[in-house]
């Protein structure tokens, strides 16, 4: 099921964050190009570790798209530029504010060239207040937003979370958008100018923190693994590993007692609810430790999902990669790439009617479809010989 076939996407994101919503929309089937300069290309190409000459973080976010790579800084450029946005559905960019602007590829220039547009603006902090014009990776916001102080042990230092859950979600929020203005588009006929940036990802991902810390009037402390209400509610060290234990209500909390022997415990005052047992969180959480080490952690993961308690190994990379379940649900695709060989990547989160994941077209080279697009766009072989020496555009045909 390739719901978005037809829809064209004019790609002019970098990094994470924009890359990962137009692969998402690639997946779907939208006819995609990657406008890049002539150079470097998009940053993340140069970010190690490569195969090839190429970063494995644009691996992970740039298949199902056509390269095209053009000096957006040449008026031959923007012109090139403007007459693929005059045939998109859809337009993305992640410039700093005013960048746009510069390059003539903002909303208001690109409107008046295609009405019915829809224009997608990706920013660090949004492009207006105060740090309208401030500039923002995931990490930056991580910090700027409270994330990075809630998180990590008890009285230890920020630490950040490394999969770039803040770009990501961004990505995941222009896609929102978009399906949203494509459906809109679909009634009215009008398009629609988007803005989603890392700032507002961020502090929506604290929305029940922020109630929390309104209720409670102080800051909260580091949790480590645990939940500030639910106990308990977080990793343990067992015999020999460590596991992960979810008791996320009551009944959950009467069953474990009652598996591991412990059946007094569920009637212990201090115990009896999830609040009384956020109140007394220490003696809880030693108490759940004490038990927790007389078994080895595959004992007890056996015992947990026999009686229906959440539970968890505390898996490495590897080990989730080589899980069955990973298998059984087809989130490892390998494909042959042309220049690159055998790869493999993860599949889009997502399945239609039970159909296996599809790799579709391999992430593209710096300026792969150059020429195949300029051609499309009735560009003469001489005149892209031209522009290729001018370096208006590079060649990267394989």
């Amino acid at each position: 099921m390739k719901p978005l076939v037809g829809v064209r996407v004019l790609d002019l994101t970098k990094v994470l964050a924009g890359p990962l919503c137009t692969q998402y929309l690639g997946d779907l089937g939208a006819e995609v190009i990657k406008i890049e300069p002539t150079q470097i290309g998009d940053d993340t190409r140069r970010w190690p570790p490569f195969r090839g000459e190429t970063g494995a973080i644009f691996l992970s976010v740039n298949r199902n798209k056509r390269s095209v790579a053009v000096d957006l800084k040449s008026e031959e450029g923007q012109a090139i530029v403007h007459k693929l946005a005059a045939r998109a559905d859809v337009v993305l960019e992640s410039y700093g504010t005013g960048v746009a602007e510069r390059l003539r590829i903002d909303y208001p220039t690109l409107k008046a060239i295609n009405p019915n547009l829809i224009y997608v603006s990706i920013s660090g902090f949004g492009r207006t207040g105060p740090m309208g014009s401030a500039l923002g990776y995931d990490v930056i916001l991580q910090a700027f937003s409270g994330i990075m102080a809630l998180t990590g042990e008890p009285g230890g230092n920020p630490i950040r979370s490394p999969f770039s859950p803040v770009d990501q979600t961004t990505g995941l929020h222009a896609v929102t958008g978009i399906m949203a203005a494509l459906i809109e588009r679909g009634r009215t006929g009008q398009g629609a100018r988007i803005e989603v940036s890392l700032f507002e990802t961020a502090m929506s991902f604290l929305s029940y923190n922020f109630h929390v810390f309104w209720e409670n009037g102080v800051e909260p402390a580091k949790p480590g693994s645990g939940h500030e209400s639910l106990v308990p509610y977080q990793a343990f060290e067992s015999a020999d590993k460590p596991v992960l234990i979810g008791v996320a209500n009551d009944n959950l909390w009467r069953r474990f007692c009652g598996a591991v022997g412990r059946a007094e415990l569920a009637s212990d005052k201090r115990f009896l609810t999830s609040a009384d047992r956020s109140a007394n969180r220490a003696a809880c959480v030693g108490i759940v430790q004490e038990i927790l080490r007389t078994r080895t952690r595959d004992e007890w993961l056996t015992l947990m999902n026999a009686i229906g308690v959440p539970c968890a190994p505390i898996n490495s990379l590897q080990e989730a990669l080589d899980h069955p379940q990973t298998a059984a649900r087809g989130m490892v695709m390998q494909y042959d790439h042309p220049v690159l060989g055998p790869m493999k990547t993860i599949a889009q989160p997502i399945l239609f009617d039970n159909e296996p994941h599809n790799i579709g077209t391999p992430p593209p080279m710096l300026g792969q479809h150059t020429r195949e697009v300029l051609r499309e766009l009735a560009y003469p072989d001489g005149e892209i010989d031209r522009l290729t020496a001018a370096g208006v555009v590079l060649d990267g045909a394989v």
